[in-house]
């Protein structure tokens, strides 16, 4: 009898790897169905069950007991909120590259190309955002002056 009738070519085995067996994967499989189900169950109750008055003070934002004033629509975009969301995308890459870095011995020549694309394609994004002007946070005005005495070129 078979005991592992796949073929697996030898520069893809990891030392120590072995297939899954197919009650391991039906194990995960029911166990993710299970889990799934319980967390479906327990929504539809709290929403079945739970308590539904509606008024104008419960529709009110509540922030720390001050009653809000005035609109909550901002007049300009902030850069902060891209600065943050350029943030989470280059420390998510730092947490790929230190995932690389502990297996680089087992990943070779290919994990190091493929980790080499993955930091190009992030250092493109960079260069496009800088180029459009995502990372300048001077005033309207100074950004229209500067493109204006540049002659039509930001940088």
């Amino acid at each position: 009898m078979l005991e592992n009738h796949r073929i697996i070519p030898e520069t893809l085995k990891i030392p120590g790897a072995s297939v899954p067996s197919p009650e391991g994967v039906f194990t995960l499989a029911l166990y993710t169905l299970i889990a799934t189900v319980i967390i479906g169950v327990l929504v539809f109750l709290a929403w079945f069950l739970g308590q539904k008055t509606r008024s104008p003070l419960k529709n009110s934002s509540y922030e720390s007991g001050v009653i809000p004033t005035g609109s909550s629509r901002l007049v300009d975009p902030v850069p902060f909120y891209l600065v943050a969301i350029f943030f989470i995308v280059f420390d998510l890459e730092i947490v790929f590259v230190l995932a690389w870095a502990v297996a680089y011995d087992l990943l070779g020549w290919a994990g190091f190309a493929q980790i080499g694309c993955f930091v190009a394609i992030l250092f493109l994004g960079l260069v496009y955002l800088w180029r459009v002007g995502a990372l300048d946070w001077s005033p309207p005005a100074a950004r229209a002056r500067r493109f204006s005495v540049t002659g039509g070129k930001d940088r």
